[in-house]
């Protein structure tokens, strides 16, 4: 009963947080729910029977095993899409429509299907089953090797002596400041994106004796990555999230809107989120928040190898459409389940359960990792180079200190200084004078010697 008690009130003062957080961004809303906001299930429902009628009773089905294979597949993927899209539970993001992110959370439990069938084939079997996604695959690619000439100013090459920056500059440089500006939005931490963007460069530096595309110039990693390509990124993300902080959110129906101008400007807004919670992760406040950004910080850390990683398992060029359509895909779903996360770290209400698309992206990552050790253990099992793993043990070890030294001695130390000063009051207390401004006396014996003398002078 004390425990349930406990969780009410820890869930009365979180909702009172919670309510705290999402109002302190002055959120105005003329509850306006148009033909857009309402939940068109027996619309939907009414529309894929008639396709599936459509299909059963007036189109000749091929006969063709490949093609019917494909087309029941992606028939399949649709109704679980359509089915997710009005039936979903939704999550903790509205806006451009709840809708969109019930897609994606259908979308997140497909892919993660397609994950596990690719985990439990063969490596030859998988590797040809993406044939049938696209022809061009199954076939080994060779990895481009960023190293080798690393001089900045070539005087060998009279023709363009800065030809090593030039040939840096490809697809992949919008792509890193564009990706780390999102995720800058996502994180809402300077601190956290920082320490990633930095991480992921000794990961490169660690990795490049087993993924040759690892292998950069110094100025490539530090230069073009970490200052130009995702300290710009950040610093642009920043930016956009003290402009969403700031901004009040009025939400008025497109109809109640006078003017075409703020019917535009509505329509604009719409794809804004509809109110604003500045994420404060406090790391060391205590060892749960702690664990759990450590917890992020890695899984952010796995999921970028998974990149590299994925499309050197099962042979995928860099420049293909899946690599692109996988990073749309975490563009969507990571913000979501980012809240989640701080919601379960912020909330002992939500704190009980993880979000679902938080579970699911740690699934996804998870299985992703375990393709990659099966489908090619040989390349993961390259021994890393002494000097570099005596470089993690040692920050490993540092981190294991720290964590130990804030949440276990330092705490022992400030509990046994603060029973000892409250054991000093209460003895403080027990010699201080007690009595209306008198003096008290040192024994029972002196307080009836006193006594006595005082009655002896009355009686004189």
């Amino acid at each position: 009963s004390r425990r349930c008690q406990r969780r009410s009130i820890g869930c009365q003062i979180s909702r009172e947080n919670l309510h705290r957080r999402n109002t302190e961004c002055e959120v105005y809303d003329d509850g306006t729910n148009t033909f857009f906001w309402r939940a068109h299930t027996v619309t939907v429902l009414f529309i894929l029977t008639c396709a599936l009628v459509y299909v059963t009773l007036l189109e000749e089905t091929p006969q063709d095993t490949a093609y019917n294979t494909k087309r029941g597949i992606v028939a399949s993927i649709l109704v679980f899409l359509c089915f997710g899209v009005t039936q979903a539970k939704d999550g903790p993001f509205t806006r451009p429509h709840p809708a969109y992110w019930r897609f994606w959370l259908c979308v997140t439990v497909v892919y993660e299907l397609f994950l596990i069938f690719i985990l439990f084939q063969t490596v030859h079997d998988g590797r040809q089953f993406m044939k049938y996604i696209d022809p061009k695959l199954g076939v080994p690619l060779p990895e481009r090797d960023y190293g080798g000439n690393c001089l900045i100013y070539d005087p060998g090459n009279t023709t363009d002596p800065f030809h090593n920056i030039w040939d840096k500059m490809d697809g992949f440089v919008p792509a890193h400041f564009l990706g780390w500006y999102i995720k800058t939005l996502m994180i809402r931490d300077w601190w956290m994106c920082m320490i990633i963007s930095v991480m992921f460069e000794f990961l490169e530096y660690s990795l490049e004796h087993q993924l040759p595309n690892f292998s950069e110039c110094w100025w490539d990693h530090w230069i073009m990555d970490v200052l130009v390509c995702n300290g710009l990124g950040i610093y642009c993300g920043m930016k956009t999230l003290a402009w969403l902080s700031m901004k009040p959110y009025q939400w008025q129906g497109l109809w109640n809107i006078p003017t075409y101008k703020g019917k535009i400007k509505r329509i604009a807004f719409q794809f804004t989120p509809y109110s604003w919670v500045k994420f404060e992760w406090k790391p060391a406040s205590n060892l749960r928040r702690w664990l759990a950004v450590l917890g992020i910080i890695f899984m952010f850390l796995l999921a970028e190898l998974n990149t590299f990683y994925l499309k050197f398992v099962l042979w995928m060029p860099p420049e293909h459409y899946l690599v692109l359509l996988r990073l749309v895909f975490f563009v969507n779903v990571g913000g979501v389940a980012m809240r989640e996360i701080y919601d379960f770290m912020d909330d002992p209400c939500i704190g009980l359960k993880l979000g679902q698309q938080a579970w699911l992206v740690a699934a996804i990552t998870v299985t992703e990792f375990l393709i990659v050790v099966k489908y090619d253990p040989n390349t993961i099992m390259l021994p890393i180079p002494f000097f570099i793993t005596q470089c993690w043990l040692l920050g490993i070890l540092l981190i294991f200190i720290w964590t130990l030294w804030r949440f276990f001695i330092r705490d022992i130390t400030l509990r046994y200084k603060e029973t000892r000063r409250r054991k000093q009051e209460v003895s403080a207390d027990r010699e201080r004078p007690q009595g209306n401004g008198s003096t008290a006396t040192p024994s029972g014996r002196s307080k009836l010697n006193g006594s006595s003398e005082t009655l002896r002078q009355r009686k004189t």
